[in-house]
Order: C-alpha cells, then sequence, then structure tokens
C-alpha cells in the first residue's frame, strides 16, 4: 500500500462554486427559482438545444419523458442491457417492457442494425446510450426511427462536453443529461433533458412540478396570483436552485474540466499499451470529440471473478475503482423474468464480467495517474494476469 486512497472520482468543487451556492443561501429563494432559469439558458446555449429542462435527476427526467410519452402496458422499449438500472426500473415501473439489445464488444454502444432486428409493431420507444464519453453513430439511428415511427431519446448522461460530427450531443432531438455527483459538470443531483420539441418541453415542465401549469419560480414572480391549476397529475422533480447554481458554475468552465480529464485519459492511452492484461475501450470510428466521463478498461482473463480480485488488489494499493456497469439482465430481479433472457447478449456478458473504471477526475495529477498504471503494473504481476 503506498500513498493517501486515491478516489475512482472526485468532484471539483471551486471556490467560485462555492461562492455560487451560497448566493443563493443568502438570496432567501433557495427553491426552484432564477438560478434554474439561468442553467437551462446556458445549457441550450452550450448545446444548440432549443428547450432545456433542469430536473432533479436524469432518471426523474427519463421517467417524465416515458410517461409524457405515455409508455404502458403492452409497449416495448428497445435499450441495452450494457446501462445503469434506472432507465429499465423505469420501463417495467411503467407497465411496459424493456427489450434488450447487445453492444459492440469494444465502444459498448448499440448500433442501428442491432437496433432494428429488435423492432416490432410493439416498439414504442429506443434509447441508445452515449457510452463513457464517447458518442453513438446516431445517424443511423435517427433515420430508424424516423422510417419506423418510434420515439427516440438519447441517454446523454455521460456526454456532457462530447461532440459526434462536429455538433454537440443534445443539439437535436431529445436527449438526457446528468448531473449527478461524478458526473463531468455536477449539480450534487440533478439532469437536464434538452429537445427540440417545444410542446414536449412544456409538457415535461408542468410534469416535473406536480403538474401545474407553471412552477414555484413562475408564481412567484407572477405576484402570488391564486395557486395554479392542476393539469393533469404530474410528480415532485423540480431542481433546488442551490444545486442549479452549482451546476451553473461548473458548466460555465465545463471546457477546462474535459481537457484535463482528456490529458489522464492520453496517459493511461500510452502507458496501458505495456500492459495487454488490461484492455481499454475502442474509440468510435466516427468522427466525434470524447467527453471522458470514464476510463473503461476490461480484465483480458476469462478466470471467473479476475475483474473483482483485481479491483480489490488496487484497494490495497489504496486505489479506488469503478464498475460502470454489471448488465441490468444479470441483477436478480431481471434475471429471473422471462424477457430478460429473449435475446443472446455475448457481448454485454463478456464486459460485464470484465469491465472496470479507473480513476479520472480533473483534479487528477500527472504523478497520481503514473501511480495507477504503477498499482495496476504490480496488481496483474501479483496475481498471475500477465
Amino acid at each position: 500500500m503506498s500513498g493517501e486512497f486515491l478516489p475512482f472520482c472526485r468532484p471539483q468543487v471551486t471556490s467560485e462554486d462555492i461562492e455560487a451556492v451560497v448566493a443563493v443561501l443568502n438570496s432567501g429563494w433557495i427553491t426552484t427559482g432564477s438560478k434554474n432559469a439561468a442553467l437551462e439558458a446556458a445549457f441550450c446555449e452550450r448545446v444548440g438545444a432549443r428547450h432545456a429542462v433542469a430536473i432533479a435527476s436524469a432518471t426523474a427526467a427519463m421517467h417524465v419523458y416515458l410517461h409524457a410519452l405515455g409508455v404502458g402496458p403492452g409497449d416495448e422499449v428497445i435499450t441495452p442491457s450494457f446501462t445503469w438500472v434506472s432507465t429499465v426500473n423505469l420501463i417495467c415501473l411503467l407497465g411496459a417492457t424493456p427489450v434488450f439489445v447487445d453492444v459492440d464488444r469494444h465502444t459498448l454502444m448499440v448500433d442501428a442494425e442491432t437496433i432494428a432486428e429488435a423492432v416490432t409493431d410493439r416498439t414504442r420507444a429506443i434509447i441508445p446510450v452515449h457510452f463513457a464519453g464517447a458518442p453513438l453513430d446516431m445517424d443511423p439511428i435517427r433515420a430508424l426511427c424516423d422510417e419506423r415511427g418510434i420515439a427516440l431519446v438519447e441517454d446523454a448522461a455521460h456526454s456532457m462536453g462530447t461532440l459526434y460530427k462536429g455538433k454537440p450531443v443534445g443539439n437535436c432531438g431529445t436527449a438526457i443529461f446528468s448531473l449527478q455527483a461524478i458526473k463531468n459538470v455536477t449539480s450534487a443531483e440533478g439532469g437536464i433533458l434538452a429537445t427540440d420539441d417545444e410542446a414536449l418541453a412544456r409538457r415535461v415542465r408542468g410534469l416535473k412540478f406536480h403538474g401545474l401549469g407553471v412552477d414555484a419560480f413562475d408564481r412567484q414572480t407572477q405576484g402570488r396570483k391564486p395557486q395554479a391549476e392542476v393539469l393533469e397529475p404530474g410528480f415532485k422533480y423540480n431542481l433546488p436552485d442551490m444545486c442549479a447554481a452549482l451546476g451553473l458554475s461548473q458548466l460555465h468552465r465545463l471546457d477546462r474540466i474535459n481537457d484535463a480529464r482528456r490529458a489522464i485519459a492520453e496517459f493511461y492511452d500510452q502507458a496501458l499499451q505495456q500492459v495487454p492484461a488490461v484492455i481499454p475501450l475502442h474509440r468510435p470510428a466516427w468522427p466525434h470529440r470524447h467527453g471522458w466521463h470514464l476510463y473503461a478498461v476490461r480484465i483480458a482473463s476469462d478466470v471467473a471473478g479476475a475483474r473483482d480480485h483485481f479491483i480489490e488488489e488496487m484497494q490495497r494499493e489504496n486505489i479506488g475503482c469503478g464498475i460502470h456497469f454489471r448488465a441490468v439482465h444479470e441483477q436478480s430481479y431481471y434475471r429471473t423474468r422471462r424477457f430478460s433472457g429473449d435475446r443472446h447478449l455475448p457481448n454485454t456478458e463478456w464486459n460485464s464480467a470484465r469491465i472496470l473504471s479507473l480513476p479520472l477526475f480533473p483534479d487528477m495529477s500527472g504523478s497520481d495517474a503514473q501511480r495507477v498504471v504503477e498499482a495496476i503494473t504490480r496488481v496483474v504481476e501479483r496475481i498471475r494476469l500477465a
């Protein structure tokens, strides 16, 4: 064991971030208010979206989106099993059926051809996932959805600052971003739904706050007129201004954050060429700029439990690793449901058993990254993965 513990991720919180939050706390208005509006405006400017709705989490945004779409019993929603469980949980909670599709073995993202094979006359929506900061090849997927008349929402939780063919992820269609604690830009917890559909944005804005025609901030600025009418039953998914202020402060320096993450990733790229037992993901073939939310690798060993043993040994070296992700269909609840075994997912399962995320955050130093690689080398030799 050497040095103090190096976590898998540590959010970068600057004095400016703290001042922004303190200003909200001192303002007398800490719930949804002007900072939400400013965050939404700045996000639209950043990605080129027509509308953005700040919301309590990316999970909440996905829930409201699927609810607004009317997804329910009898519907199917296509998504990879190689994703965070929240999306699939929501599909099931709405009474619909998740249809899992396999991912590319080395980018961990779906393609239009694989999705097309899973489409039926019950398919209501498709939710592809941009992974680790790399963008999906969206043009063929968007063309498929347009041709079949199927709703499309991009899971862009990993994609703050990611470019696809020269344009920011989220600049067209509908995409959902995360501002959770480990993301490139954080509001502690939070999410943003970006869309070019004005009617959808208006409905999501109402649904996130009890189904009222206006939210708490609107009522205040209208001089406390009689309480707004409930237009339809909604949720309590609004984002507090003290969270929005943190996200807004961080969004202003996104390029610097991502540049710092990219420098660490490029160091790993070079250093890990000498460690064949650890296999980084491949970069997408289409033009892109990686957002470097994660630096994910796979353990090459076919020995059962080798990945978990590797993580334990890295912890002995005082270095934390993450797992993104364990396949949803291998989780206890989904493993016992018939739909979880309806499709063959060899690439998903191969990666689910082997993947882990190395430390990657903007305040890491070059010596931190060097320490990670040296620890990997020792662990590979110690547990005989070489």
